[in-house]
């Protein structure tokens, strides 16, 4: 009896469709940056905070999106950092941490994080872009949709953000820009 059960679960768990590349493959900053050294690639850092609920949101309805995460993880690295936690990190040669972080605030708010301040960031969640030489390229603050994400990637990936110098040069290339992300 115990190898018809084994044998049913074997066939059915092999029936299912593999995924292999719905999750985000997050990585600490560090190793981001390592990683950059040997093959080139932009970080994306999912800065959140753990009482805030659109970055809930967005873990749910945006990085749990297939593509999203398949489009993430072929030309980025993604690093999610708690930005009023309390790691320590060393970064571009500087060390940064949460001085005043209050563990008993551990589950709402808290101080900000040294690194969350220096990359301009004020609100949660915030997309923080950074290039191949891991300088900040831009942060983009609050709930993106897959849809509204994919603009912001797909923009990033490139060098096509260099050409954007105005609010009209984004609408314009906004208003012709081609979704193909399924939601």
């Amino acid at each position: 009896m115990n190898k018809i059960i084994f044998f049913f679960a074997i066939a059915t768990l092999t029936s299912l469709p593999l995924k292999a590349q719905e999750k985000i493959n997050w990585i600490s900053l560090e190793k981001a940056v390592e990683l950059q050294k040997k093959t080139p690639k932009k970080i994306l850092i999912d800065m959140y905070t753990v009482w805030c609920g659109p970055c809930k949101m967005l873990d749910k309805n945006t990085f749990a999106n297939e593509s999203v995460a398949n489009y993430i993880n072929a030309h980025y690295y993604a690093v999610k950092f708690n930005a009023e936690g309390n790691e320590v990190l060393t970064f571009k040669g500087k060390r940064y941490e949460n001085p005043n972080y209050d563990p008993q605030k551990a589950k709402r708010r808290n101080s900000a994080h040294q690194l969350a301040r220096v990359l301009g960031v004020r609100a949660f969640p915030t997309l923080v872009f950074l290039n191949e030489n891991s300088d900040l390229v831009a942060p983009i603050k609050g709930y993106q949709s897959p849809k509204q994400l994919e603009v912001y990637l797909k923009l990033f990936k490139g060098e096509e953000y260099k050409k954007i110098n105005s609010k009209e040069d984004f609408t314009k290339y906004n208003d012709a820009f081609e979704y193909e992300f399924i939601e």
